[in-house]
């Protein structure tokens, strides 16, 4: 053997060694018993083993295995969930939100023994509650022959007016007090622009259904003599003007005019026209002038509803009877008597969308109002009606039931006298039944007058509202229901006869809805709930105007706070 050379010789390096062989790991040599060396058996192993074995092997060799791992997944879950059957499906009970059922009549079941045995609310006489006598204010009626006229809007003096600019027809829409909100701005406009007034046309609507004209209503020859230093009113338009439009009102120009226009806009864009024409149309014409307005229009608003307006001989003439028999049947209570304005009737239950007793034939009758009187409108494409949510924001009309419920828990008595203005009740002989039962001294202007004394108000919606108005006007407390146009005016009508003392309740139906929808609540908690809510109402007897307020619900201090008129407010017209 050669010896193995550590430093090279001639430049040139030696070969290595050869490596030796690497040792199986599979093999290992022990020692025997007899000093030689011998290869130990390998432990055997289980199936389960070799299978995971070879199954990481081929992992670790091939990568790309790992792209099958989801469908592995996948097709391991469906084998494992398939051992399970999905034939029963889990139950999940919805729970209605507070206040978006109506479960007034099991609340009134429920309630109605402690009310019956409650002295406190029974047979105790309507003038010893506390809202009847507040600020010592006794006999509205009294009051209203007495003292009404410290409120009156004053007349200007027998000034001669300025020659005309023209004449301003008007179509007034909707229902009675609609009317009235279109003629005072009529007035209110006529006497900006100096222009003549003809007396408001009113537009026949297939909802209320009345052809009454001006006259039919109103005291035609009274409003004109009212407004004769204000306002030119006449009945017609001169013959030789209607000439040019071939005596067709119909080829008059007419302003379509948007909602809550300014008294600006009239002066800038009526005036013109007008003084061009002659002769102008502005149809239709409620709520088209802004609550917002100077004070010499403010004043015409407040003497057209407040002092010119007055309801023909016929209404007025049969109104005040009822009144006086309202009185007469009140004598247990001095005279004294509390008037509803119930909106109930099969139309207003329809448009509201809500949900009474829930029954089929509320669900039919109700979808046959809807396409009788708006055909189309609940049944549009995507119209989503959620009566719950309607429920709840207040915005459902009070059942008779919960009417009675509501002032019986405000601390009205069984013996108080009732005077109900209403429509025609839907299904009034089951829903009436629980007002009745708590108020028996119950009246109606169909109670109070014979058929033939209604028989020439019958078929005339504006008429009967007229007769209801009057009624609701001397009751010493108002309570209204619901929205609308009725008992708006009624609110600042009663505010400005009796010097903003007159008692109106106007009851938080948010709050109501969760308090009658309530399971538990006991007669003791409603009433405590109830009379609060009544003393929230008393406190708004006397309410200013604030610019965006309307002044035929706050006719202070606009219509109430006044002076004569001046040469400063002659100089806030138009012209």
């Amino acid at each position: 053997m050669h010896p193995y050379n550590r430093l090279p010789s001639s430049g040139h390096t030696s070969p290595s060694p050869p490596a030796s062989p690497r040792r199986s790991p599979r093999l290992r040599h022990t020692r025997t018993k007899t000093g030689r060396f011998s290869q130990a058996q390998p432990a055997p192993r289980t199936f389960a083993q070799r299978l995971a074995w070879i199954f990481l092997s081929v992992l670790l060799r091939r990568q790309g295995v790992f792209l099958f791992a989801p469908l592995i997944y996948i097709s391991g879950m469906i084998l494992y969930f398939g051992t399970f059957s999905f034939d029963i499906v889990p139950i999940i009970t919805h729970r209605p939100a507070p206040g978006s059922v109506y479960r007034s009549p099991q609340l009134y079941a429920r309630l109605l023994p402690e009310m019956d045995a409650d002295n406190s609310s029974v047979d105790a006489p309507v003038s010893k509650l506390q809202f009847i006598t507040a600020n010592g204010i006794g006999d509205l009626v009294r009051i209203y022959h007495e003292h009404g006229s410290q409120n009156r809007v004053p007349a200007t003096s027998d000034l001669r007016l300025p020659e005309s600019n023209g004449y301003l027809f008007v179509e007034a829409n909707g229902g009675l007090n609609q009317q009235r909100i279109s003629i005072c701005n009529a007035v209110a406009v006529a006497g900006y622009l100096n222009a003549t007034l003809v007396i408001p046309n009113f537009q026949y609507h297939s909802i209320w259904k009345d052809p009454s004209k001006f006259s039919d209503i109103f005291d035609e020859e009274y409003f004109v003599n009212t407004l004769k230093n204000d306002v030119r009113v006449v009945e017609k338009i001169p013959e030789y003007l209607m000439e040019r439009f071939g005596s067709n009102m119909s080829n008059v120009f007419n302003f379509r005019i948007k909602a809550w226009s300014s008294i600006q806009y009239y002066r800038d864009v009526v005036l013109p026209k007008l003084l061009e024409e002659q002769v102008i149309r502005i149809s239709p014409f409620a709520n088209r002038l802004s609550f917002d307005a100077p004070p010499a229009v403010q004043r015409l608003r407040c003497l057209a509803n407040y002092e010119a307006l007055r309801f023909s001989s016929p209404i007025l003439n049969l109104s005040e009877s009822l009144v006086a028999r309202m009185r007469k049947k009140s004598i247990m209570n001095g005279g004294k008597y509390v008037s509803i304005h119930l909106r109930f009737e099969e139309d207003m239950v329809a448009f509201s969308c809500c949900v009474f007793d829930g029954g089929k034939q509320e669900k039919d009758d109700m979808v046959a109002a809807r396409e009788r009187g708006w055909k189309g409108k609940f049944t549009k494409p995507g119209r989503v009606i959620r009566p719950g949510a309607i429920r709840i924001n207040g915005k459902c009309p009070l059942t008779p039931l919960e009417v009675g419920l509501m002032l019986r828990g405000m601390g009205f008595t069984k013996n108080t006298s009732i005077y109900l203005a209403s429509g025609k009740i839907y299904d009034a002989e089951k829903t009436m039944a629980p007002l009745r039962e708590m108020f028996p001294n119950l009246h109606t202007k169909e109670t109070l007058a014979s058929e033939e004394e209604l028989a020439p108000f019958k078929n005339y919606s504006s008429r009967m509202a007229a007769i209801d108005y009057t009624a609701c006007l001397h009751s010493e407390v108002f309570v209204t229901t619901q929205g609308g146009n009725f008992p708006h005016f009624l609110l600042g009508h009663r505010r400005y006869l009796y010097g903003g003392h007159s008692k109106t309740i106007k009851p938080d139906k948010r709050k109501l809805a969760l308090l009658f929808d309530s399971t538990t609540i006991g007669w003791k908690s409603l009433k405590r709930q109830l009379q609060s809510m009544r003393s929230h109402s008393d406190s708004k007897a006397v309410e200013l105007k604030r610019p965006i307020d309307s002044i035929y619900s706050f006719p202070c201090p606009d219509c109430m706070c006044h002076a004569n008129r001046t040469d400063h407010s002659k100089s806030s017209s138009a012209t």
